[in-house]
């Protein structure tokens, strides 16, 4: 029990890290190759995902589990290869930080 309590606690703090190291983040696990926080690349904009799940309760679930495995379709028919060599904390602290962008 103290384990869970202490694995909640880190996933929260990393998920208000400052900007700048969630950035570091996404940069170690590139990220930006294909995507960027405010225009379209390859993929949409950290700021169009967010939109698109804003009231979404499950989209942090879906969005680690698509970053994980990829995907296609829901942002048009280039595909998003598979990130399953990325650390589940990892991924949890970049799509909590991607779906708190304004």
């Amino acid at each position: 029990m103290k384990r869970l309590v202490f694995i909640a606690a880190l996933a929260a703090s990393t998920a208000a890290l400052p900007a700048s190291a969630n950035e570091e983040l996404a940069k170690k696990h590139a990220c930006f190759a294909c995507h960027s926080v405010d225009k379209k690349l390859v993929g949409p904009s950290y700021k169009d995902v967010a939109a698109k799940y804003r009231n979404d309760k499950g989209a942090e679930a879906k969005l680690v589990e698509k970053v994980k495995k990829g995907g296609t379709g829901v942002w048009g028919q280039v595909p998003m290869p598979p990130n399953a060599a990325v650390p589940d904390a990892d991924l949890h602290t970049l799509v909590k930080w991607i779906l708190s962008q304004k």
